[in-house]
């Protein structure tokens, strides 16, 4: 888990450039490992609204597929898939129903049980999605160590973006239950803000060392959803977003001028998308190779 201990806010750009990192960033939690930089393809989809059962089944495919590369002892690569989702709510391989505030029988959007770990949590637009599918093999074989350091992701966009200083909250990361080396990574509690606002959720599963699921960050999403959950099975947080925080700090009279001029919600959701590539590039010390997917090509393939 997260908490500021500081808000800062700068300019925000109103261009979707990416931001460079601060020379001094402020944490050295999960240093980038000093290795040579690999290949990473991306599926940007950061604009489009990708119905949540193709995306979960494009993952699985991608796993399969990896998986049959590690057999054949060929090379495995990593990928990385970016995305918003239609409203959705889903739940982790062991969640409890308890955290639905409604009866799932009439639930106001569809609900999926997923075999990642964590909580209920809800999707949608103006959310980005992050779905790294990586092999560990590539990088570390801890649990941990990734779970830090897509949460370091996270940390480095709120901070080099937006001037959220963060810091972490321990002892509310977990392993799910494991079946020989397949782990659902239980890991709901993670982005946190002021006043205990939750900007982000971490749910992930890691097979044979690969893994899938991933993040999810509020960026100009509506939060309303989230009143019909206990998001990540937490009572006493709330949900916030970037632009939401933003919006707090422009109305305030110290932050005014600093937040000006303020972006549109599409800027706002490309300024994100741009710092969160970046940041994972540097991160995991990858290098990001953009693999080009329009959305009829998704719904004609066998995703």
């Amino acid at each position: 888990m997260i908490l500021a201990t500081n808000l800062c806010f700068r300019t925000i750009p109103t261009t979707c450039t990416t931001v460079k990192q601060q020379k001094d960033p402020p944490h050295q939690l999960n240093p980038v490992i000093p290795t040579k930089t690999k290949a990473c393809e991306c599926f940007d989809l950061h604009k489009e609204l990708i119905p949540y059962e193709k995306a979960w089944s494009w993952q699985k495919q991608i796993v399969k597929q990896k998986k049959s590369l590690l057999q054949e002892h060929e090379d495995c690569p990593d990928t990385l898939i970016v995305l918003q989702h239609n409203p959705v709510y889903t739940m982790g391989t062991g969640s409890s129903e308890n955290y639905l505030n409604f009866d799932v029988k009439e639930a106001p959007f569809d609900v999926y049980r997923t075999e990642r770990g964590g909580e209920v949590t809800y999707h949608g637009p103006g959310q980005l999605v992050m779905y790294p599918i990586i092999n560990l093999r590539n990088h570390k074989m801890d649990l941990h160590w990734y779970l830090r350091t897509l949460e370091e992701v996270v940390i480095r966009v709120l901070s080099s973006t937006f001037s959220i200083k963060a810091c972490r909250i321990e002892g509310l990361t977990g392993l799910g239950p494991a079946h020989g080396d397949d782990f659902a990574i239980v890991y709901g509690n993670s982005t946190y803000i002021d006043r205990n606002q939750k900007l982000a959720a971490i749910g992930v599963r890691v097979s044979k060392w690969i893994t899938y699921h991933g993040l999810a960050l509020n960026v100009t999403t509506d939060l309303t959803p989230f009143s019909w959950i206990v998001p990540c099975g937490l009572r006493d947080r709330q949900v916030g977003s970037i632009k939401g925080l933003l919006q707090e700090f422009q109305s305030s009279t110290q932050y005014a001028e600093a937040v000006k001029p303020f972006p549109d919600d599409y800027q706002l959701i490309d300024i994100s998308y741009k710092s969160l590539i970046k940041e994972f590039s540097e991160v995991f010390n990858l290098e990001i190779h953009q693999k080009a997917i329009t959305v009829p090509e998704f719904w004609r393939e066998d995703h």
